[in-house]
């Protein structure tokens, strides 16, 4: 099945719980402060439909997504690559939960699904099934894989008698088990069809009840969503906020109370371990971060489009240094894009036959990233200066009849009348000074965790072996000659 954008729609008007400070949500496609993100994963779903070269890959006579396609070639790495670049160059980058992310996870997990079988509390056949299912039915899945930070001092709550917020199995029945707790975070929780719970982070030995990985429905009794403030609002204006009126993909915390779970969608039960090592012992942290960096490229190539727009429509653009400055910008650009690149052309193979993307080539695009994001967004501001703060609040006045021959006289700049101006300014404050742009640049890094975490990935797949033998083979050359 591939959704289009109006069947999309239909699914998650599901009866879900969304709380916006004290004001409860049933229907995200509907709300002011939601609709406007809800239209646009509905239109990228129209996109992908209309797109099924691309987009989908055929098996046994059904039709499914291409982020769904289990790679065996360096071919199939291609075709997924395909698809997150049309996805990402649809957002600009700027949509860090589209549908293709946590595919990716669900989907290396099930290329690997003997592993859940390595240990006690894994189950092979949930993952096989919940991958079947997600595919077939062309469902958005989120992800929420951290405990809220109040739960990580352990000792508080045994020293004080308190339950630890963190999300936990409280009961367990012959059809499923009982959550309770929080988990975060949720980013597009308020669009997706479903949420896979888990632990990224390591668990202690006797925290067995919180090691709990299942793929949950978003609109379970007891479950509810708690989205920090939307930067959409109904007084946005496109013109105003171009990117936040579309893009603001909203961020929740889950709290559960007495949330009832089918044992059928626990892949990982009372095994702390486990319930952590899935991601790295299977293909899914690599699929699922490849389309990351896919869509970080994207966003890096419209960066570096306003770098130099900006600096035509300010009459900088063929300053020495301003020119300089953009060489560096596009240099970074190709870099990255080869980097990403790079993943595909110096393939691995998986287990069962299967194909991956170059770990150590991922986890150093990774750390490029998340290092230097805030600052192409500083270098953005500088060549912006004050020019957001030129213009009027909003294109309303326009509206006005007295106002807007004195904007469209006084803000007029020669070859680039006030209205381009405006509209290339509030477009390059949305991407670098608003408060979606501040969200954003958070997300860039904390998204895949901490950067001591990113940097121990790129210790661990460094080849240090090969490495010594370069010095040590030269070091007995020499040794040799001497002798």
């Amino acid at each position: 099945m591939i959704l289009t954008g109006q069947e999309y729609l239909e699914s998650i008007r599901d009866g879900r719980t969304i709380y916006v400070g004290k004001e409860r949500i049933a229907d995200a496609t509907r709300h002011p402060a939601l609709a406007g993100g809800a239209r646009t994963y509905a239109a990228l779903y129209d996109l992908k439909a209309a797109n099924r070269d691309i987009a989908t890959f055929e098996e046994n006579g059904e039709r499914y997504s291409m982020y769904f396609l289990q790679p065996r070639s360096q071919e199939d790495l291609r075709r997924r690559n395909r698809v997150h670049r049309l996805i990402a160059d649809f957002s600009f980058g700027l949509l860090g939960r589209s549908p293709d992310a946590v595919a990716g996870n669900l989907t290396g997990l099930a290329m690997n699904s003997a592993y859940f079988d390595s240990e006690p509390g894994g189950n092979r056949t949930n993952v096989r099934s919940i991958y079947e299912y997600v595919r077939k039915n062309d469902i958005f899945a989120t992800y929420a894989i951290v405990p809220p930070p109040a739960a990580r001092n352990k000792d508080y709550y045994q020293s004080g008698g308190i339950q630890s917020p963190s999300l936990r199995v409280t009961a367990e029945t012959d059809d499923g088990v009982l959550l309770n707790g929080m988990k975060m975070l949720a980013t597009g929780a308020a669009y997706a069809h479903e949420v896979l719970i888990g632990n990224v982070m390591p668990l202690a030995p006797d925290q067995k009840k919180e090691a709990i990985t299942a793929l949950v429905p978003l609109n379970l009794p007891g479950l509810s969503l708690w989205a920090r403030r939307p930067f959409n609002t109904e007084a946005t204006r496109i013109f105003d906020s171009p990117l936040t009126s579309r893009f603001d993909e909203s961020d929740c915390m889950l709290v559960f109370r007495d949330v009832k779970v089918p044992w059928e969608r626990v892949i990982v039960h009372d095994n702390p371990a486990l319930s952590r090592n899935i991601y790295i012992n299977t293909p899914a942290h690599v699929l699922a971060n490849h389309q990351c960096m896919v869509r970080f490229s994207s966003k890096m190539r419209f960066m570096l489009a306003m770098a130099s727009k900006l600096t035509q429509m300010t009459g900088a653009r063929d300053i020495p240094a301003v020119r300089e400055l953009l060489a560096r910008l596009a240099a970074y650009e190709a870099g990255l894009s080869a980097m990403v690149d790079g993943q595909i052309e110096r393939c691995q193979p998986a287990n069962d036959g299967f194909t991956i993307f170059n770990r150590r080539y991922l986890y150093a695009t990774l750390n490029w990233a998340m290092e230097n994001h805030s600052m192409l967004i500083d270098t953005l501001r500088e060549l912006m200066g004050g020019g957001h703060f030129q213009f009027p609040a909003s294109i309303d006045v326009l509206e006005d009849p007295e106002l807007r021959p004195v904007f469209e006289t006084l803000w007029n700049a020669g070859t680039h009348g006030a209205v381009e101006r405006m509209k290339l300014f509030k477009l390059a404050w949305d991407l670098v000074g608003s408060d979606h742009a501040s969200r954003a640049t958070s997300y860039e890094k904390f998204f895949v965790g901490p950067a001591f975490a990113v940097r121990n990935y790129n210790f661990i797949y460094a080849p240090w072996d090969e490495l010594h033998a370069l010095v040590d083979d030269l070091m007995a050359q020499y040794d040799a000659l001497e002798s």
